[in-house]
């Protein structure tokens, strides 16, 4: 299987919506760069509803090795910064990132991409969860970025179509 990499959003949203544990379930080990650790955390500080990073047993902490991609990017977090290095050097991975535009760079590097819908809809796929379109409702309510077009999409995609 090849590498899965996770950018903070995708655990922020699955974690927040009880789902965290597709993640290990469908992935198995989930490759995570330390940025993404690093923004865990400073979130849990500021109160945020997030997991604790070492209470985590999934999650394999990479450390990143092409430095010179990352100030490519400038006007992307740390995290999709790492997430998008890390996808460079791992031939064939996943990446997991909500942002629009570090999908499009990593569309741009030929990365292969998909988010926390993604993961519903794959775990959907393989049964792990049997609707999406009430998850889908309890992100939205927990500021997901969600536009009209997507939404239908995804419920198109599920067969749960309006």
């Amino acid at each position: 299987m090849p590498a899965v990499i996770s950018n903070t959003s995708p655990i922020q949203y699955l974690f927040q919506a009880d789902l965290l544990f597709l993640l290990p379930e469908l992935f198995g080990t989930v490759r995570v760069p330390e940025a993404v650790l690093a923004e865990l955390q400073a979130g849990l500080e500021r109160g945020v509803s997030l997991p604790n990073p070492r209470d985590l047993p999934w999650p394999a902490v990479d450390t990143i090795q092409q430095l010179d991609l990352l100030p490519l990017v400038t006007h992307l977090g740390e995290g999709e910064r790492e997430v998008l290095a890390l996808g460079s050097e791992s031939p064939g991975a996943l990446l997991l990132l909500d942002d629009r535009d570090a999908r499009r760079h990593a569309s741009v590097l030929g990365l292969k991409v998909t988010g926390t819908l993604g993961v519903l809809l794959l775990a959907k796929e393989q049964g792990k969860i049997d609707i999406i379109r009430p998850i889908v409702d309890r992100l939205d309510g927990l500021g997901f970025r969600l536009c009209t077009a997507t939404r239908r999409a995804v419920l198109d995609l599920a067969g749960e179509s309006d």
